[in-house]
């Protein structure tokens, strides 16, 4: 393949990785809808969404082993073809995350709210916010906004540790809420591994740049 043939190649892989990107923002977004507004609908369409992010990721795999097989990339170009599988992996846990937070949108149903969704809200803003910035960050070879996004993890991690104690707050003071109390805390818990993994993505960006995998954040994957 002609050297302008595989550029074009890996930057329509690229492009593929932001769609899916996209896919996967939507989902965060539309699963913390459905649980604000008690739209079950919704929620389960996010359900049945995840299927094509995870075949949005199967197609992307299966072109980045068929660019590796025929085409045996340089260094440079191998980094950044590793980097997105890894990236997709990543983004895959991610809709992973956001379906489970519609499937607990389905499972409150109508019950009464504990309390105003305030903070919840806020972290999937904030981490579908990360995960945008990080794909752009990949795409434009910016390790310093990677680095930079990935610092802000920290952000969704205080709003999971406040969510957290106010919730445990709820419990002890009156237990008839620990059902309610225990769901959104499983939210909360999805929208934090999620910004976990928007921190492993920003360390694929390094990587692609440097060649050098290393922590950079607080990720736990």
């Amino acid at each position: 393949m002609p050297r302008a043939s595989f550029d074009r190649y890996l930057h329509e892989l690229q492009d593929e990785v932001l769609v899916m990107g996209s896919m996967v923002g939507k989902a965060i977004a539309r699963s913390m809808k459905a649980l604000k507004e008690r739209d079950l609908e919704l929620a389960k369409q996010v359900v049945t969404d995840d299927a094509k992010i995870n075949r949005k990721r199967l197609d992307i795999e299966e072109r980045c082993t068929e660019l590796i097989v025929t085409q045996q990339p340089v260094a440079s170009d191998l980094r950044s073809i590793v980097a997105i599988l890894n990236i997709i992996v990543d983004m895959e846990r991610i809709g992973d995350h956001a379906e489970g937070i519609a499937k607990i949108a389905i499972m409150i149903g109508d019950e009464p709210p504990l309390k105003p969704l305030i903070d919840l809200p806020r972290m999937a803003e904030k981490t579908e916010d990360m995960l945008r910035r990080s794909l752009n960050a990949f795409v434009n070879r910016d390790s310093k906004t990677a680095i930079e996004i990935s610092a802000e993890d920290d952000e969704v991690d205080n709003l999971y540790d406040q969510v957290y104690r106010e919730l445990i707050t709820f419990m002890l003071e009156d237990p008839r809420t620990i059902t309610r109390a225990t769901r959104l805390i499983w939210v909360a818990h999805n929208l934090e591994r999620s910004a976990d993994r928007v921190t492993n993505i920003c360390e694929r960006v390094v990587f692609t740049i440097t060649g050098k995998m290393e922590q950079i954040g607080a990720s736990k994957y």
